[in-house]
């Protein structure tokens, strides 16, 4: 049959009344009372039957069962426990495998209200079934129950089904009244119709008596219960809200509001509900944009400022209050399912399409438009903040859970808010569409595979905070922020036995320069055990190694922008200065025996490491957090000074830190012939002991990798990438030997990858080449330092001091290079790109993490 064509609903009178149900057609009966509608459903099962269709009962609900068994109806029992993304595409994958024309029962969607808590997901799965099973010419039977759903749910609903019924009832008759039916006209349409219990006849209203009865069902009905412009989610937290001011026990309330708002995951849940109050709940839900998880990051956030305000409160006193705001995840899938997107999603999350699919589905996600109704309330945040700027970041449902940081995966962006509320509206919804995109980014895909996460529901919820800081002409920045750990996950830097209190990575301005490797800076590393400790041996070196560029956020443009000392000298005021610069007094000294006076100062960020009390204070946050969580964590944080020596620390993020703890022994061969050795170092590795036969080695050559144009650099990565990606999921030991840093964003510094390019790899060394300037950082509390723990991949630095007894690539020269094989174009770059198939030599890799000791051998055959 064609679309549209007449079929029979099961009560002829119903069929001469709406001009029949039609192929495509959804129908939904708004209901007092459920029962009600096994009538319906009963009659509309038999006809299908009777006339040869393939009908399906699909059971999802705790209610009774609305039909019974019954020859030729197909039961599908798909549990609501499965979530809305999981839920829903079970039910897509169902119909797609059903032939045309079926016929589907629904349970009661207001069931769902139990696993979704919202009425914005019962609408949108609505829209995405109705859709569907339109397009596979079925038809669908829907109930709902009245005053259980907002207005705008009922709305969404009545405006995307094709018939919508209004069905009231009392203990002798059962009356419809037809709201919706879509491109038919009968004269008696509109007119409500009765069905009598007891002689079983079914007609219009007609009757003075019947309509007067009718009348006052419904507004029995319509009074004792009446839609409300509130979501459901909003009358949840309004009533419980309203008890707990009454002094009623709210506990099992609260208990639902972390699992449906705050987080899923099974270890922080009950520290949540341990020490969250309701006052807290009730504060995030007030700040909530849309309904739905905060995300991980988020959850974070606020878990760590409630450990130190519960267990320090002295500390807490000293922290920056916070004002973020929080958008639900619900609201990405309504942006995804609005914007005509499901169907791409689904296909993007298929074992084939995960990859393939992955740039389609950015590219829709960066051209999407959000509701006018979420609209609003973005405009109402973007009111709060006035003009101060702030950043949009990522808070995925599975980010910086135990076990699966997320470390720079998604973006996050930063806003000026600055212009008119149309232009600050597109620059906020412009960010979020950026934040969105970047779930299909390939790093993070691949994280996600690799983590066995593939297969897990990931949401894009937004954590959205004020950039904290001061404003200096057009920039705003922090006096200092960063990164610290509440253990140090490596020996190299304390001295053994030593205290492990943590460590800070610490930076001048915005903490960005603390987690990326660019811009040739490096931060203040502060052991808390020792804080005044330098890893530097002298003032020149200090000076050296110190950060070169201060992030700022440009507030007419929303970009970062990379300020130098000099603007710092000019700019700051002076107690900043004092604080945060410090005098290279020997190379004052050598300008001044030029017969030059100039000032010359570096960020040593000495006046807060000095600061004793806000070293202690940082001390006992990273214990505490460490203690409650039961597990090390690391934290993002800000610091503001004042001109009177206070001091506010900004906690933006605590997560838990996967640490490899490794005590386990490996025996390296002792007193090896110099020809076999091509590396030989100690102090200057992190990872766990290993001792592993290498299968394939990449060595870019530095001098080689120096001379070549700036603009070529990059295919030196989409090399190692090839390599990589060959080798995907083969369980080798591939090694990889790349000058200066990698991961880097600037070429000058080393190679340009990023993870993505190089998860396959079992050990990277990072060369120094003095004569081309490249020099490794171990970069504690970077984002590729943290992917690197995660995956368990063995990092060493190949300096040109005594930490490298000794260094010989030369000892593969004769081995064959196979580029080409996986990397067809490279042509010259073989030259500089060198790969070594080792599957056939005797080259071993080992190292002994209590030593400290690395020992790379390729023996004689």
């Amino acid at each position: 049959m064609a679309l549209f064509d007449r079929v029979d609903s099961g009560f002829p009178e119903l069929d001469e009344a709406l001009d029949y149900f039609r192929i495509g057609d959804n129908v939904v009966c708004r209901l007092t009372e459920l029962d009600d509608f096994r009538l319906f459903a009963e009659a509309f099962a038999k006809q299908g039957v009777k006339d040869g269709r393939n009908v399906v009962y699909v059971r999802f609900a705790e209610h009774a069962p609305l039909l019974g068994e019954m020859e030729g109806v197909t039961l599908t029992e798909i549990p609501p426990s499965k979530r809305f993304e999981r839920f829903t595409v079970t039910l897509h994958e169902l119909i797609q495998s059903m032939p045309e024309e079926t016929y589907y029962i629904f349970d009661c969607l207001s069931d769902l209200q139990t696993a979704w808590s919202t009425d914005l997901l019962i609408s949108n799965f609505f829209t995405l079934i109705g859709k569907l099973t339109a397009e596979k010419h079925a038809i669908a039977y829907f109930p709902i129950m009245r005053a259980m759903h907002s207005f705008d749910c009922m709305a969404d609903i009545r405006e995307r089904t094709s018939v919508f019924l209004d069905v009231f009832s009392d203990d002798k008759y059962i009356f419809i009244r037809p709201l919706k039916v879509w491109q038919r006209d009968t004269p008696t349409m509109f007119l409500p119709h009765v069905y009598d219990k007891d002689i079983h006849t079914f007609e219009p209203v007609m009757s003075g008596v019947v309509a007067s009865r009718f009348y006052q069902i419904m507004n029995n009905s319509l009074s004792d219960s009446s839609e409300s412009h509130q979501d459901f989610w909003d009358r949840f937290f309004q009533q419980n809200e309203l008890l707990y001011q009454n002094g009623i026990d709210i506990t099992e309330a609260t208990n639902r509001m972390c699992r449906i708002m705050i987080t899923r995951d099974e270890t922080l849940r009950p520290m949540v509900r341990d020490n969250f109050t309701p006052e807290d709940y009730f504060q995030v839900r007030s700040r909530m944009i849309g309904t739905g998880l905060i995300g991980g990051k988020a959850a974070g956030m606020l878990m760590s400022r409630k450990l130190i305000e519960k267990y320090e409160p002295e500390i807490f006193s000293r922290l920056e209050p916070h004002d973020s705001f929080y958008v639900g995840n619900d609201v990405f899938y309504a942006y995804i399912i609005e914007n005509g997107m499901w169907d791409l999603r689904v296909r993007q999350r298929s074992e084939e399409g995960y990859f393939s699919a992955a740039e389609e589905m950015a590219d829709a996600l960066m051209r999407g438009a959000f509701s006018p109704k979420i609209e609003e309330q973005f405009k109402r945040m973007l009111e709060y903040y006035g003009q101060d700027p702030y950043i949009v970041r990522s808070s995925s449902i599975l980010e910086d859970s135990f076990g699966n940081a997320f470390a720079g995966k998604y973006e996050s962006v930063f806003c000026s808010n600055h212009g008119s509320m149309e232009e600050r509206l597109a620059e906020f919804e412009n960010a979020a569409r950026v934040v969105y995109a970047s779930t299909m980014s390939k790093g993070a895909l691949d994280y996600r595979k690799r983590r066995g996460l593939d297969e897990r529901d990931e949401q894009m919820a937004l954590l959205v905070q004020r950039v904290s800081g001061s404003r200096y002409g057009n920039h705003f920045l922090p006096s200092a922020a960063g990164v610290g750990y509440s253990t140090s996950p490596y020996k190299f830097g304390a001295a053994t036995g030593e205290e492990d209190s943590g460590m800070l990575r610490l930076v001048m301005g915005l903490g960005t320069a603390a987690v990326d490797r660019n811009q040739g800076s490096y931060p203040r590393l502060v052991f808390c055990s020792d804080p005044k400790k330098k890893i530097s041996a002298t003032a020149a070196k200090s000076h050296q190694y110190s950060q070169q560029v201060i992030d700022a956020v440009n507030t007419e443009t929303g970009s970062i922008d990379g300020l130098g000392i000099s603007w710092a000298v000019s700019t700051l005021p002076e107690y900043q200065q004092r604080q945060l610069l410090s005098h290279d007094y020997d190379a004052e000294s050598m300008f001044l025996n030029r017969g030059q006076r100039r000032k010359v100062f570096y960020v040593s960020c000495d006046g807060i490491v000095n600061n004793e009390q806000l070293m202690s204070d940082f001390k006992t946050i990273l214990r505490v957090l460490q203690e409650k969580y039961d597990y090390p964590v690391d934290i993002e944080f800000t610091i503001n000074l004042s001109d009177e020596g206070d001091y506010r620390i900004g906690p933006l993020q605590c997560r838990p830190l996967q640490v490899n703890r490794d005590s386990k022994v490996v025996t390296i061969p002792e007193d090896p012939p110099e020809r076999e050795v091509f590396l030989e170092s100690v102090h200057s590795s992190m990872g766990m002991s290993r001792s592993k036969k290498v299968d394939l080695l990449v060595y870019v050559d530095p001098v080689g990798y120096y001379n070549m144009p700036y603009k070529d650099k990059y295919t030196v990565r989409t090399a190692i990438n090839a390599v990589n990606w060959a080798y995907r999921g083969k369980g080798k030991c591939l090694v990889l030997m790349v000058p200066g840093r990698i991961c880097t964003s600037s070429p000058e510094l080393g190679v340009p990858t990023s993870f993505a390019d190089i998860s396959e790899f079992d050990v990277i060394a990072e060369v120094a080449e003095t004569r081309a300037g490249y020099m490794p950082e171990l970069s504690y509390g970077s984002h590729i330092f943290q992917d690197l723990v995660e995956a368990g991949i063995l990092y060493t630095a190949v300096f040109r001091n005594e930490k490298t007894l000794r260094y010989r690539p030369e000892i593969l020269d004769d081995e064959p290079n196979c580029l080409e094989k996986f990397y067809p174009e490279a042509g010259a770059l073989r030259d500089i790109v060198r790969v070594y198939d080792l599957e056939d030599t005797d080259c071993h890799i080992y190292y002994d993490f209590l030593s400290e000791k690395l020992l790379g051998l390729i023996h004689e055959r």
